[in-house]
């Protein structure tokens, strides 16, 4: 109780660690349901993509995929055995991949219940699906429910015509990731993209761009047709995984290039893969307007409010990343997601529900199993977040850079926040810590191309 001295006869015993965590506030852990680790030519080594998660506090991540399947499941099982500094990593693949599977690509209903038996028996625990034609859509979905595995989409744009984010829920998706196939389960006035004569998507600035073309063509907040849509998605249970921060330098690639971490926490080859390039996936600033960046805002806003209006009714919109494109920081991206939901309406509390329960509950579901992670809760295993400052009164303290704030004794500027530890399976990690590893490692990366480039 506030401002009464603590009943020594009712603290817990026999801990191994006390920590004084007098005046600060205790979260869950984070769970991040959309992630990807890196890998060459992005960040080389796990370790700098595990460290930058754990030091904001999130402690279980689904890898969508987090790499190869075989280095994953190796991971996977480290991690568990906490023999590395990581989140707990659930395991998502593709239809079709596998080091050892042997069978082709997934161009039947047979072929894709074939692989979908064969990763079940490697032990992953779920499918990444695309917009895969509806015979294969309805194939995975169905085996993976006989094994128990859970599933989320991004329903890319090659294949939504035939498979919307309602097509897929039907089916029996779990999630949805990003925001395809949503504005095309709510077209007015045609039933697919209608794509400039001189589209190419393999022009990623023309995929791209057209995205957000889409905010006008869709039945209004409000209509029938909108209501009917969310209260379709809330029936079927699905899950909305938007990744917002994913895409926000569309808004303003300015700001998100020149973000106050950078320079810091980035490692230089993932500053060269953000730069514009024809061939780095999610590098399409080839000439990027004043007109691209109104266009994206005005998709903001009404996907914005498709998610406040879903959650409303009682939806689950969780909190993820999938950062390490367009700019974005693997951890820094999590809480900038955060910023976002916010922006679209949610309080705190409700953002801090999808980053932890609601995650959870999407990764125990599929396997008929209670959360064991995602509440504070006796009997779930210890997965906390420590934070000095209140993350509900301003989220920005939860960035490992912290907020800046007047101290009006000084009248100096001054640093505040950032996670002080993350505790995962009971073990404590000095967040702090943790970065300067992190920035250590960018520094050492730094140094050693400054070698190169000058030939010592």
């Amino acid at each position: 109780m506030p401002n009464v001295a603590i009943d020594e006869e009712g603290r817990p015993q026999d801990a191994s660690r006390e920590i004084d965590a007098s005046g600060a506030w205790v979260l869950p852990g984070f769970v991040n349901i959309h992630t990807h680790v890196g890998g060459i030519p992005k960040a080389p080594e796990a370790e700098y993509t595990y460290k930058l998660w754990m030091a904001h506090g999130i402690t279980t991540i689904r890898g969508v995929p987090a790499g190869p399947m075989n280095w994953t499941l190796s991971e996977r099982e480290r991690s568990a055995n906490n023999e590395i500094v990581a989140p707990r990593i659930f395991a998502y693949h593709r239809p079709g991949s596998g080091d050892d599977w042997s069978g082709g690509r997934i161009v039947s209903a047979e072929k894709a219940r074939e692989w979908v038996r064969f990763a079940a028996e490697k032990g992953i625990d779920g499918l990444k699906l695309d917009s895969h034609r509806p015979e294969i859509m309805g194939a995975l979905l169905d085996e993976a429910k006989k094994h128990g595995l859970g599933s989320t989409a991004h329903l890319s744009q090659r294949g939504v015509a035939e498979m919307n984010a309602l097509d897929a829920a039907r089916l029996g998706l779990g999630s949805v990731t990003h925001f395809y196939g949503l504005f095309e389960a709510l077209y007015d006035s045609s039933d697919v993209q209608t794509w400039p004569a001189d589209a190419n998507y393999n022009n990623e600035q023309d995929r791209f761009t057209q995205v957000a073309m889409q905010w006008d063509r869709i039945y209004p907040r409000g209509s029938d047709e909108w209501n009917a849509l969310l209260d379709e998605f809330l029936e079927l249970d699905l899950i909305l995984d938007p990744t917002m921060t994913a895409y926000v330098a569309v808004r303003d690639v300015m700001r998100e290039r020149r973000a106050e971490w950078h320079d810091t926490y980035t490692l230089p080859s993932l500053e060269e893969y953000y730069r514009p390039s024809r061939t780095n996936h999610a590098s399409y600033w080839y000439y990027w307007t004043t007109w691209e960046e109104v266009a994206w805002r005005n998709f903001y806003r009404v996907w914005m409010q498709l998610l406040d209006d879903y959650k409303d009714r009682g939806g689950r919109v969780t909190v993820s990343g999938d950062a390490a494109f367009s700019y974005s920081l693997w951890g820094f991206a999590s809480i900038e997601e955060m910023e976002l939901l916010q922006e679209a309406g949610f309080h705190p509390i409700e953002i801090f529900r999808g980053a932890t329960k609601h995650g959870a509950e999407a990764l125990f579901e599929p396997k008929g199993e209670p959360i064991q992670f995602g509440v504070v809760r006796p009997g779930l295993l210890a997965d906390l977040v420590i934070v000095e400052e209140n993350p509900i009164a301003n989220l920005k303290v939860l960035y490992g850079t912290g907020a800046e704030r007047l101290n009006d004794t000084t009248r100096k500027a001054e640093r505040i926040g950032g996670v002080k530890y993350t505790i995962k399976d009971g073990i404590v990690y000095d967040a702090k810590e943790l970065l300067a590893d992190v920035a250590r490692m960018v520094e050492q990366a730094k140094a050693a191309r400054r070698s190169t480039d000058s030939g010592s």
